[in-house]
């Protein structure tokens, strides 16, 4: 097996968490410090393309 064909795998233990920031009333904030409700709102939202909504020309 080439070197470009291994897959490269982790182990749980060498895995680190990934913190997701969002901006938030003009700042950046990692969502790990929100709030139940704050956090409930963040995964609702939607993420749209403005070209796809025809808003772009």
């Amino acid at each position: 097996m080439d070197k470009k064909d291994e897959k490269i795998e982790l182990k749980d233990s060498e895995r680190q968490p990934c913190e997701v920031w969002t901006r938030v009333m003009g700042y950046h904030r990692p969502v790990s410090s929100f709030n139940t409700g704050k956090k409930g709102e963040f995964y609702e939202r939607k993420c749209f393309v403005e070209s796809k909504c025809g808003l772009s020309k």
